[in-house]
């Protein structure tokens, strides 16, 4: 049991440290709405996050000009669409590089030290694809 709270805690880390390329991914693949990026997110990392995390991320990050939005009227309810802009692909296609990288070198350190310890590597690189 104690096992499965570190490995939540550790996992909830990672994810929050990572929203700002989490979300731009999000977005590379269409866009979205605050509530539904918060319910892809939940889905694909298991974490939840709630409004308070997700809604000032999305303001800074479209004051810096990785996304921007505008309205859905079209709704029973008006909704904030969020899209990404050129700069936000280039920071993830940097970011995602960068990931990878961080990867390899991982997967470099486990593999050496599994032909000693017997280790294997959790890093799965194939979570940092990009679509081209």
């Amino acid at each position: 049991m104690m096992t499965m709270n570190i490995n939540k805690s550790i996992q909830v880390k990672l994810t929050k440290n990572l929203l700002y390329p989490i979300i731009l991914q999000i977005l590379d693949n269409k866009p979205q709405h605050g509530y539904e990026i918060l319910s892809i997110i939940r889905r694909s990392f298991g974490v939840r996050f709630g409004a308070s995390t997700i809604y000032p991320l999305l303001n800074k990050m479209e004051k810096d000009n990785f996304l921007k939005s505008s309205w859905n009227m079209n709704t029973g309810r008006p909704q904030r669409i969020y899209k990404i802009t050129a700069d936000g692909k280039a920071v993830l296609d940097y970011t995602l590089g960068s990931l990878k990288s961080i990867c390899r070198t991982f997967e470099k350190k486990v593999e050496k030290d599994s032909e000693s310890n017997n280790l294997e590597c959790g890093c799965d690189s194939s979570v940092l694809e990009t679509k081209n």
